[in-house]
């Protein structure tokens, strides 16, 4: 049964309680603001929802992610990283990389102006990160998401050039384990995320990560680098 959340004061349901019709589909209503996010992303729950719905919150079974070391690069990856000649940075355009994502995936229209206002929000207070990829001046790929503890909840990603969004998303797993951080969430499996090395693991299992590495994140990185070898 779906919770229907106090906008004022909005108290999530325990994340194994989700439907199983749709997957994950766990309460509805309550507010985004910067700490009702925390909250939800510290207990294994992501909003996801449309201008036609109310807000809903998600814990699906199982849950997409990467686990340090599983991040795949493949050698034809590794070339065109180390030719390319494209540039990568972190926290530089978060709005930028956020709106790109929207207009990128138009077609859901999930990343409303609710959601963009939150998650600008969110980066404002230190939570919410962006890789972003450039040719030259111009913005070409990126992505962006939620650090909560030692895991990183990825959002949405873009590319405008070939393999820019791909480029970020390995930049990030690299950057971030070398950098003590244990999985980064995918939440819904795509053909795309698996050919990075992402894979399914069970919410029980996803959840046990949450709690056991709940707390301050380590301090973001300022450079990210990859290991091309």
């Amino acid at each position: 049964m779906v919770s229907f959340l106090n906008p004022k004061n909005p108290l999530f349901p325990a994340a194994e309680t989700a439907s199983n019709a749709p997957n994950g589909l766990l309460a509805a209503g309550g507010n985004l603001l910067p700490d009702t996010l925390r909250k939800a992303y510290a207990q294994g729950i992501f909003p996801w929802f449309d201008d036609e719905s109310p807000i809903l919150w998600w814990s699906p079974d199982p849950r997409e992610a990467v686990l340090p070391g599983a991040q795949h690069w493949s050698s034809s990856m590794r070339r065109f990283a180390r030719r390319s000649g494209l540039r990568v940075t972190s926290d530089r355009v978060f709005d930028q990389v956020v709106e790109n994502c929207r207009n990128e995936h138009a077609e859901g229209v999930w990343i409303t102006d609710e959601m963009r206002d939150a998650y600008c929000a969110l980066h404002r207070e230190g939570d919410a990160h962006s890789v972003e990829i450039w040719a030259g001046d111009d913005l070409v790929g990126g992505l962006y998401g939620v650090a909560t503890g030692r895991i990183f909840c990825g959002e949405s990603m873009f590319h405008r050039a070939a393999n820019a969004s791909k480029l970020a998303f390995l930049y990030l797993a690299d950057t971030l384990f070398a950098h003590g951080f244990v999985l980064i969430d995918c939440q819904f499996r795509t053909d795309h995320l698996r050919s990075l090395g992402s894979r399914a693991v069970s919410r029980r299992h996803y959840l046990q990560l949450v709690r056991e590495n709940s707390g301050d994140p380590p301090s973001w990185p300022k450079t990210f680098k990859a290991n091309l070898v």
